[in-house]
Formats: C-alpha cells, sequence, structure tokens
C-alpha cells in the first residue's frame, strides 16, 4: 500500500510536513504519492481510482491544505460526499491535516440543526464537506456560494451515483465556477463516471493505484449486535472466551477510552487508554507496555492508534462502529499479520446498521454475524485452561514444602474434597456465572414474556429502484416484498414514492432478508440500504 517516496518528495510545506508527523504517518501509500504532485501543480483536472482504505482523504487533503488562502474568508473548496457519516469524517480528517494553518472547515449535511449551519457559514469558511441534499438546500436559500471555489472534489463518486445523486450532482455543478479545478475520486469506474467527466471537465489526467488486498485473509471479521448498554459486557465476554486475547479496542471519543479502560481495570484486566490528551511520554510508556504484552488491552481512538505496529494482536475489537469504511479498514489491519491469525469484532447497535451495511460494501468486507459468548461457554473455557495450567504444573518440579503440605491435609481430609476445597478457594470469584450481567438477544422475552424492542426504534430505511415512472405506488411495494420475504404488512411503513425512486422503513430485523431477497447475481438490486443525505 505504500511507495518507496516518502513525503519529503512530494512538494509539501514544512508546516504540513510537521502536521503529518503529528498524526503519526510514516510513508504516503501509492494514491498519496501518485495525487498528490498533481494536485500542487494546480493545473488539470483529475479523476483518480483507488479503493477504499488507501488513505484517499489525506491525497487530496494535503494539497488542498497548501493551496487555500488563510487570508480570504470565501468558501475556495467543495468536497462532496454520499453520507452524512463521511462528511463528519472528512472534515475532521482535514481539521487535524492543517497543523498550524488557520484553516476553517465545516461539515454540512441533513439532521444537523440548519441554524449551526448558518453561523458557521457566516463567520467565513475555506472548507465545506457536504452530502449533495444539504448543499443544494443552502444554494436554493443562498447561504452558501460557491461562484468562486477554486476547487470541487467529489469524494466515493462512484457510490455517489449508486444512490441515485447524479442530478444533484449536476445542479451543484451549475452553481460553480468554470475555472475551477474538479477532482473526482472513486473506488471504480463505471461508464456514469466518464459521462460525467466528459461533460463537466475541461480535460483531466486520470490517476490509477494499483489494486491491493488492503485486508488479510487472515483476518476473520463478525459482528455482533449489541444494545450500546450492554456493550461492556458484551466486551469482557469476549476477553474471558479467549485463552490468550491480546487486542485494540476502538472507541470513537476520548471519553468513552478513558470509560472503557477504567471500567476495564476495575473489574481486573491488564488494559490502558490512548487518545490525543495523553502526553507523548505517557504514549511511549504505555505502547511500549502494549508491545511487551505487560499489558494485553489497549483502548484507542482512530488518531491515536496511528503508527502503532503490533504483528501479534489476536483481536481488533470495533467497540464504536467506525465512521466511514476507510477506517474500517485501517483498524482491522492491524490484526492479520505476518502469518498470523486473527479476529476482527464490530459491535453494532440496531440504528448503526443502515452506516454498518454501507461500511461493508464499500469496504468489499464479507462480515459475519456471530452470537455474543455464553456465560456458560465461558465458564467451561476457564475450566480447560485452569486445567491446562494445572498439568504444566505438574510437569515442573514442584517445591518439597508443598509436598509436605499436601501430604499432611490428605492425611487428615478425603483427596477428593480436599482438591474441591482448593479449587473453590482459588477460582470461585474467576468462575463464578454471576460475575457476569444479562445481555438479551433481540426479540428474546424478559422476564414479564414482553418482547424485548427497546432498541428496536432504529428502524431500518431501504432505497427502492422503481419510482412513480415505474406506474409504482405504496401498496404495489407492498406487495413486491411480500412476494419474495415473510413479513407482515404492518411491518412495512414509510413509503415514500418518488419519480424515480422510494424509500421503505422496515423493523431493523427484517431490513437485511428483504435486501437479500432482491439481490440477483450480475444485476444491480431493486431494493437495497438507504443513506442518508
Amino acid at each position: 500500500m505504500t511507495t518507496k517516496k516518502t513525503f519529503n518528495d512530494l512538494g509539501l510545506s514544512e508546516k504540513t510536513l510537521d502536521a503529518i508527523i503529528q498524526k503519526g504517518f510514516e510513508k504516503p501509500t501509492t494514491i498519496q504519492a501518485l495525487t498528490i504532485p498533481v494536485m500542487l501543480r494546480d493545473d488539470t483536472n483529475i479523476i483518480a481510482q483507488a479503493q477504499t482504505g488507501t488513505g484517499k482523504t489525506a491525497a487530496f487533503g494535503l494539497p488542498l491544505i497548501e493551496m487555500i488562502n488563510e487570508n480570504s474568508k470565501a468558501v475556495q473548496a467543495l468536497i462532496l460526499v454520499p453520507t452524512r457519516e463521511l462528511a463528519i469524517q472528512v472534515s475532521e480528517e482535514i481539521h487535524t491535516l492543517k497543523g498550524s494553518k488557520g484553516i476553517k472547515t465545516t461539515p454540512i449535511y441533513g439532521g444537523q440543526a440548519i441554524d449551526q449551519q448558518l453561523r458557521r457559514l457566516k463567520n467565513g469558511v475555506h472548507i465545506v464537506v457536504g452530502t449533495p441534499g444539504r448543499i443544494i438546500d443552502h444554494l436554493h436559500r443562498r447561504t452558501l456560494k460557491l461562484g468562486g471555489i477554486e476547487h470541487l472534489i467529489l469524494d466515493e463518486a462512484d457510490e455517489m451515483l449508486n444512490m441515485g445523486f447524479i442530478e444533484d450532482i449536476e445542479e451543484i455543478m451549475k452553481h460553480t465556477n468554470a475555472d475551477k479545478r474538479t477532482l473526482l475520486f472513486s473506488a471504480t469506474m463505471p461508464a456514469r463516471i466518464k459521462d460525467l467527466a466528459k461533460k463537466y471537465m475541461d480535460g483531466y489526467e486520470v490517476i490509477t493505484a494499483k489494486k491491493e488486498q488492503v485486508t488479510s485473509n487472515l483476518t476473520e471479521q463478525i459482528y455482533y449486535e449489541v444494545k450500546a448498554s450492554d456493550k461492556f459486557e458484551a466486551l469482557c465476554r469476549t476477553i474471558d472466551i479467549e485463552e490468550h486475547f491480546y487486542g485494540l479496542v476502538f472507541c470513537r471519543t476520548k471519553s468513552d477510552v478513558d470509560a472503557v479502560a477504567t471500567h476495564l481495570g476495575e473489574r481486573g484486566y491488564d488494559a490502558e487508554a490512548i487518545h490525543g490528551d495523553i502526553s507523548q511520554a505517557q504514549r511511549e510508556r504505555t505502547l511500549g507496555s502494549f508491545k511487551r504484552q505487560k499489558i494485553n488491552i489497549l483502548v484507542a481512538t482512530d488518531v491515536a492508534a496511528r503508527g502503532i505496529d503490533v504483528n501479534n494482536l489476536t483481536h481488533v475489537i470495533n467497540y464504536s462502529l467506525p465512521q466511514d469504511p476507510e477506517s474500517y479498514v485501517h483498524r482491522i489491519g492491524r490484526t492479520g499479520r505476518a502469518g498470523n491469525q486473527g479476529t476482527a469484532i464490530t459491535f453494532i447497535t440496531p440504528n448503526e446498521y443502515r452506516q454498518f451495511m454501507f461500511i461493508q460494501r464499500i469496504a468489499k468486507a464479507d462480515i459475519k454475524k456471530a452470537k455474543i459468548p455464553q456465560v456458560a461457554d465461558i465458564i467451561t473455557a476457564k475450566r480447560k485452561k485452569i486445567h491446562d495450567d494445572l498439568a504444566t504444573l505438574l510437569a515442573d518440579k514442584i517445591d518439597s514444602d508443598y509436598f509436605n503440605w499436601a501430604k499432611k491435609l490428605l492425611d487428615d481430609n478425603n483427596p477428593t474434597e480436599i482438591l474441591a476445597a482448593l479449587l473453590s478457594y482459588s477460582f470461585e470469584e474467576e468462575l463464578n456465572p454471576d460475575a457476569y450481567g444479562e445481555i438479551r438477544e433481540y426479540g428474546q422475552r424478559g422476564k414479564k414474556g414482553r418482547r424485548d424492542t427497546s432498541d428496536l426504534e432504529g428502524k431500518a430505511r431501504l432505497f427502492a429502484a422503481l419510482g412513480k415512472k415505474d406506474k409504482i405506488n405504496a401498496k404495489k411495494i407492498v406487495n413486491l416484498i411480500l412476494s419474495r420475504v415473510a413479513v407482515k404488512p404492518n411491518q412495512i411503513s414509510g413509503i415514500q414514492v418518488m419519480d424515480k425512486f422510494s424509500f421503505i422503513t422496515v423493523l431493523f430485523e427484517k431490513a437485511e432478508k428483504i435486501v437479500v431477497s432482491f439481490q440477483e447475481k450480475g444485476r444491480k438490486s431493486l431494493i437495497t440500504h438507504a443513506r442518508k443525505k
């Protein structure tokens, strides 16, 4: 994924190179090494093809930072992305890459209070990262002016086209000045991308990063469906079911990192935390302890984990769902290295299911659903470990004082009873099933016989590539789904039929069954998971 070039070879300023060092980047990826010098020339449009997980954000973010005029309050660059989660991630990434420069970046997306966005735009923003729907909203309100932008970047362009944003993108382009540079980043290069380039880009240079394997075949990828309130219990069970757990636990925020690490310590686990507020000296001490396996659990944020190079991790745990596919690829790439098997486990709550499916599809990851370890299985695993440890001790020479002590105990007591008493004395707390809290599966009945639906409020939103032009109405959509999936009509709601497409709301637990039932080999699926604008 990296080249022989260094960041010093790419024409970046000292300020930007300092920011790169602070981020923990060591060498540019292929797409970064190819794109950055061409962007810095600022004399051509670009179409860049590269996989998710290869560092595309830094590939366009670093040269963009170099070319922004800090003294102007005008919007100089617009970055279009398909989802609100990606808008937040790209904006945050550029913010951390700018270092000491006074560049202002803001994400603009649906679902966020409009007055907050209006206030930030009025105060002056250099780079806007937004979803097509909300960008058009601001254009209609005349609260966002794009007539003077110098750069327009389409990130995950193929995904935006797949989601039906082509008309929105074309409308946005009409509000931009003709002299801007247009940069189009895409994992694939379908005909519609090329048509868009021919229509709106007056000449362009094509950059293609050689396809690489971004995740290891040695990494097993699974996910658990779990309530937010049960995540910590699920984490403890995941650690305890393993004979030798040595892993990274990823959280989204610094406060979450501190909370998880603290609670693990309270439960007796050897865990430490690293994030942006940890001093460099403490970071080095913690990483040193982790690499020497004096601690076996490291809880971290994405940014703080950059530069961690450990080959023999058994697990990467996504305690918090990563915000975008690239973060997911970077996280799980830390296990399954150097010929060692590894496991990547992602915790998802029902209202994260849509974003999780987006990550899985874009990262082209085969993530299988698994059940959270049961308490009985954990106790069995612990008993086996104790048995094996005792067998190892018996093979070694034991101090004569213990032999004499054992003989005296056996003279005075029944051998089985004395051994049982010793096991209870030594392992009662460790083998106590009551030490674990209850985790109820979705749909399982609680103590009063009521079905647990407390976490099902995050219903899934589906996108259907059928609309009024196809002579489709809400009743026909329901009948179409019923013809393929065992679902009750009252479990389908919130149907919105547009001219060319429709939206459908269904229970989280039914969404995947519906999507899978409409998948046909070699053809685009009629119903897929919708994306938030």
